[in-house]
């Protein structure tokens, strides 16, 4: 996919972004600290589990700074990447023109961005800090972007659930989605492909990269 007229920011509605302002705000901040916060190289996982995937829809969950949306739309996905902070969203669209891709960028967060039901073969949110809601909305969310015979990926830190330093008030994994919770809600209609924890493959700096290990939940809805 080589068209990089849409490799613009598109929000959700057209009076702009989507979901909660405080966790906008957060990481609006988070990223105008740094002029790059990623190391802009894709994720290991997600490179090494989309080898021998059929390139379709893709859909990037908390894309960041847009190196797995641009990797998977140069592998020929057809990929719209989500992305609760603009500043963020402005260096992809950025990237993805300079890369000559072209992606659909959403503004919102994922509770809220209301995506079409059943229409990604691929739904990868790479160690995505994605808040716990009431019912389980953003788990289910996850699963029910995937299309029958699609996959969901979904990676993290091994360790996170668990790690709270009582110095650290800022972070309580009780807080978050991971792995586990959304295994636990897979039904017949799923096929657990991988659910292990291995070493990570890191890319060279950026944030995050003091994490050795990675747990990896790879799923196949069946229909």
């Amino acid at each position: 996919m080589t068209d990089n007229t849409s490799a613009e920011v598109i929000p959700a509605h057209a009076d702009g972004y989507v979901g909660d302002p405080a966790v906008r705000d957060e990481w609006d901040n988070r990223y105008s600290e740094r002029q790059q916060l990623w190391s802009g190289q894709p994720n290991g996982a997600l490179v090494a589990e989309v080898a021998d995937l059929s390139p379709g829809r893709a859909l990037d969950v908390g894309c960041g700074e847009g190196a797995d949306a641009i990797w998977l739309a140069r592998a020929g996905w057809d990929v719209t990447a989500l992305e609760v902070s603009g500043v963020a969203l402005t260096r992809a669209a950025a990237h993805a023109r300079d890369a000559g891709v072209g992606v659909r960028w959403v503004h919102a967060g994922l509770a809220e961005a209301a995506l079409p039901r059943a229409s990604f073969d691929l739904v990868s949110a790479q160690y995505p800090a994605l808040l716990r809601t009431p019912g389980s909305k953003v788990e289910h969310a996850l699963l029910d972007a995937v299309a029958p015979g699609g996959s969901l990926l979904l990676v993290h830190h091994a360790g996170m659930d668990e790690n709270h330093s009582a110095q650290d008030n800022s972070f309580d994994p009780a807080d978050y989605v991971w792995p586990s919770m959304v295994a636990a809600l897979l039904g017949d209609d799923w096929q657990v492909e991988v659910n292990e924890e291995r070493p990570r493959v890191v890319p060279a700096g950026g944030a995050g990269a003091h994490h050795a290990h990675d747990v990896v939940l790879r799923a196949r809805r069946l229909c």
